[in-house]
Parts: C-alpha cells; sequence; structure tokens
C-alpha cells in the first residue's frame, strides 16, 4: 500500500507530491515547487529514490536542487524538455520575475519517453506522454492503484493553460480525450495545482472538456 502527501509550494500553490512506502521508509518525489522548506523538513528521515518531473515549468522545479544535493536522487524529465531545466526563458522563470526570480536546474539523470515503464517503491508505473500545456508533458499512471498524476494537464473542473510557449489547445484536448478519459473512470487523478478528482468526474463534469 503506498501513501500520499501533498504539499501545496509557492505563490502559485503548486502541488508537489511525496508517495511513500507503507512503513514510510523510502519515497518518490514528483514536482518539488518553489518554496520548498516545508517538503524538506518532511522528507529529512525518507530514503528518496527519484525526482520525477511532469514538466519544467518553473513553478514545478523550483525545489529539485534542494531535493537531489539533499538525496542524491536521480532526476527524471521527459526528452522533449531536457533544456528547460538550463534555460530560464523556457522554464518561464524570467517571464514572471516577481514570482520568485530566475530558476536554472543541473540536467536530469534520465530522459523519459512515452510508454516508459519505470519501477520504484517496489511498484511498477507508465509514463504518457501528455503535451498540450508544454511539449514534454507527462502524467504517471500507477495503473494498479488506479491512481493518476496528471501535472498541469487535467486538473479538477479546468485543465492547463496553452499560451505559453510550446503549448497547444489541440494537443491538450487530445491528450486528455484520447489518452486520460480512456483510463478507467475511478483513476483518481492527482493535478499539479488544486485538489484531487477522478477520471469520471470530470468527464462527467468538467467544463472545459
Amino acid at each position: 500500500m503506498l501513501k500520499i502527501e501533498r504539499f501545496a509550494l509557492g505563490p502559485l500553490e503548486t502541488n508537489a507530491y511525496l508517495i511513500l512506502t507503507e512503513d514510510e521508509k523510502r519515497g518518490i518525489v514528483i514536482d518539488p515547487g518553489t518554496d520548498e522548506s516545508p517538503f524538506m523538513e518532511r522528507i529529512k528521515d525518507v530514503e528518496i529514490e527519484a525526482v520525477l518531473l511532469t514538466h519544467a515549468h518553473f513553478d514545478h522545479i523550483g525545489g529539485v536542487e534542494a531535493v537531489r544535493r539533499s538525496k542524491s536522487c536521480p532526476v527524471y524529465i521527459h526528452e522533449l524538455e531536457q533544456d528547460w531545466l538550463t534555460n530560464s526563458d523556457l522554464n518561464g522563470s524570467l517571464l514572471w520575475p516577481e514570482v520568485g526570480g530566475e530558476i536554472i536546474v543541473s540536467q536530469a539523470d534520465h530522459l523519459m519517453r512515452a510508454g516508459d515503464r519505470l519501477s520504484f517503491l517496489g511498484e511498477e508505473f507508465e509514463v504518457l506522454h501528455t503535451p498540450g500545456h508544454s511539449p514534454g508533458s507527462v502524467s504517471f499512471l500507477f495503473a494498479e492503484h488506479q491512481l493518476l498524476f496528471s501535472g498541469d494537464v487535467l486538473f479538477r473542473m479546468s485543465v492547463g493553460r496553452t499560451d505559453l510557449p510550446g503549448g497547444s489547445s489541440r494537443e491538450l484536448y487530445d491528450s486528455i480525450h484520447e489518452q486520460l478519459f480512456k483510463l478507467d473512470a475511478e483513476t483518481r487523478v492527482c493535478p499539479g495545482h488544486g485538489l484531487t478528482t477522478t477520471i469520471g468526474y470530470e468527464m462527467e463534469h468538467n467544463p472545459y472538456v
């Protein structure tokens, strides 16, 4: 049984997720955002096996270096956004300097592609390439647990914005309809911002899709 803890970090309240084994001794991190001090305090006694990034916008990567330095763990990003970590124009941190300033992260240790299967915490999960919000946006599917981490693709009663560099409304809706909405309706969705939802609820109630 996995345990999941959510931390809304930084001025944009970006969701960072800590996924833990039942004994809470080992974990993985998804999207460690800015103003990461509370998150770092929580994981100080946890062995972190990896940092997984749904995409490389600044509010999702601000805490990457702190986690990597503290835990000596690898970082995973989709291959289309490998350069975004080291480029503040691409990751958007220079677009809103008032939010926190420039963010530059060292290159990822591993590049992901659509259909990759990763194994951590004794579990296997699939990498879904779900572009639209950004070219390299991915969602992480733990099918056995009916659990999806959707990044900024699908939210409760909303969807990700597509007006940033590399965004595409057509790709976003294709990602949602052709991939996410084909999952079991009971699949729980943990988005990059806001509260959890389910695939079935969004299929029935989301006004944007």
